[in-house]
């Protein structure tokens, strides 16, 4: 067997949590993205809360679904550019915007 680095030694429970606290953010039960995703309930548990690697797929899949940012967790010492925190409030803010546009609009359309 190659032993070239084979020794593995990352800990998956930080990005589990990360996904986990977008779930919950977004009123998803972890019984809603099983059906989304077609992985049981406690195997989505097993990765938000135990650390459980999840295939490739699955982590990229999770990560795209929830737009989680890894490179915080995969290189801590370096200067991420943006936080899946921040992201996630620009997101917000982006959508904040898009309301208040329609709501605009809406009020000149009542007025004129």
């Amino acid at each position: 067997m190659d032993e070239r680095n084979n020794h593995f030694d990352f800990d998956f429970t930080p990005i589990g949590q990360a996904i986990k606290k977008t779930r919950e953010a977004r009123g998803m039960t972890r019984e809603e993205l099983s059906g989304i995703i077609g992985y049981a309930p406690r195997h989505i548990q097993s990765i938000e809360n135990e650390g459980q690697y999840p295939s490739i797929e699955l982590f990229i899949q999770l990560i795209t679904m929830f737009d989680v940012s890894v490179d915080e967790y995969i290189f801590p010492n370096k200067e991420v550019e943006k936080s899946s925190v921040r992201r996630h409030l620009d997101a917000k803010l982006n959508r904040l915007d898009d309301r208040v546009n329609i709501l605009t609009l809406r009020i000149h359309r009542f007025i004129a």
